[in-house]
């Protein structure tokens, strides 16, 4: 297992495969206060087209936690190919999400979310 980090900053943790890598991707991001349910609303609706693209671009066991005290997001998710993740926030789709995302919790101005790579301190297999 190797422990890297990828051109967008996000640690990642490569794993063994047969024939390719994968790799685990953390990071945290901040919600609003009051906002909680509306997360977790629009989370549960999440639209088919950006279900498709996200495992298209080789992400899958994708995960984000709520830390109810601080309203801090953690998320953390596999990826089949750093190349094509490094693509994802230039698709209309995902560009898509970010807007309706931005009023709920802290975005950058191109409306992604203020996203803080997290590096990797334990694994246990």
């Amino acid at each position: 297992m190797d422990v890297g980090y990828k051109s967008d900053g996000h640690a990642s943790e490569k794993l063994s495969q047969v024939g390719f890598a994968e790799y685990k991707v953390a990071f945290k991001m901040q919600l609003y206060k009051g906002f909680e349910n509306e997360y977790k609303k629009r989370h549960a609706a999440i639209w088919p087209e950006l279900q498709q693209l996200l495992k298209a671009t080789g992400v899958s066991d994708y995960y984000i936690f709520l830390d109810e005290i601080s309203n801090n997001l953690f998320a953390v998710m596999t990826v089949e190919d750093e190349r094509k993740l490094a693509d994802l926030p230039f698709h209309p789709v995902m560009q898509k999400w970010w807007f309706y995302m931005k009023d709920i919790m802290e975005a950058n101005e191109d409306n992604s979310p203020v996203s803080i790579p997290l590096k990797q301190v334990f694994y246990l297999k």
